[in-house]
């Protein structure tokens, strides 16, 4: 993604705002979190930990209690990091940082954990240079990302009524994979899940992004509010892929594993 395409410091707003009703709607987000966490081999013994994009801190947490060491959550958004400080024990501590420019010392991390917060970053090898860069020898970067495919019912509904750019853009698969191969890891394996929610209104999604700090984030998006006419459309539009379960909204997630050689510096 590029600079044009995501806004840090929107990314940032957009988030702290939802800190308050983020867990409330986050049931993907938790089990795709889940499932990273479960990727994570055994073998290893994680000493220094980091969270990337903490949030509420949810992982942040469940991370210590898996390891039973402490565990620095970092987050772009001031409002999570409050929210996260709030629900989390004393044990746990707290930093403002931008992916792309960790403030932590070079080899200085075991693991980092990143759950559905890269696809955030506007430059993701950047992101992966500076976790090369913290990790040390023999460390893990463990993260998962949103990839295209996402949200392409609520994308086709739209391009139905306007021409205007109304869900968040998602890098390709194949980029992605391009993108981890040039990073530099010693090695890396990369597996995409789909998940199709189902949802008996569309309200209920548009809501539940909003909830999340989620919606759309992309430039070329509509200014002002979405009139009624056009809301009538996207619901008409939507309505075709309507199933028995209710209307359906995909998510493909890739689960991203990358390991620095030990002898890597």
């Amino acid at each position: 993604m590029s600079d044009a395409v995501i806004d840090k410091q929107q990314v940032a707003a957009s988030f702290s705002r939802a800190a308050g009703t983020y867990d409330q709607v986050a049931e993907l987000q938790r089990n795709v979190g889940s499932n990273l966490l479960g990727r994570l081999p055994d073998t290893v013994q994680f000493e220094a930990l980091a969270d990337i994009g903490c949030g509420t801190g949810y992982f942040t947490r469940a991370l210590a209690q898996r390891f039973a060491k402490p565990v620095l959550g970092l987050d772009i958004a001031e409002g999570m990091l409050r929210y996260a400080r709030e629900q989390s024990p004393s044990g746990l501590a707290w930093l403002a940082a931008d992916a792309e420019a960790l403030p932590l010392r070079s080899a200085s991390q075991d693991l980092l954990f990143s759950s559905l917060a890269l696809q955030w970053c506007p430059q993701l090898p950047l992101a992966l240079n500076e976790a090369f860069r913290v990790l040390k020898p023999g460390g893990c970067m463990a993260f998962n990302t949103l990839v295209a495919g996402t949200l392409v019912e609520l994308r086709e509904a739209w391009q139905a009524v306007d021409g205007f750019v109304h869900v968040n853009r998602f890098m390709p698969l194949p980029q992605l994979q391009g993108i981890l191969a040039g990073a530099g890891f010693a090695s890396w394996h990369c597996e995409v899940e789909m998940h199709v929610l189902h949802y008996a209104q569309l309200s209920e999604l548009t809501h539940e992004l909003k909830a999340l700090g989620a919606h759309n984030l992309n430039a070329g998006r509509p200014s002002g509010l979405t009139g009624r006419a056009r809301l009538r459309a996207l619901t008409t539009a939507y309505e075709t892929r309507r199933q028995a379960t209710g209307l359906p909204a995909t998510y493909q997630v890739a689960q991203v594993l990358l390991f620095k050689g030990l002898d890597q510096v």
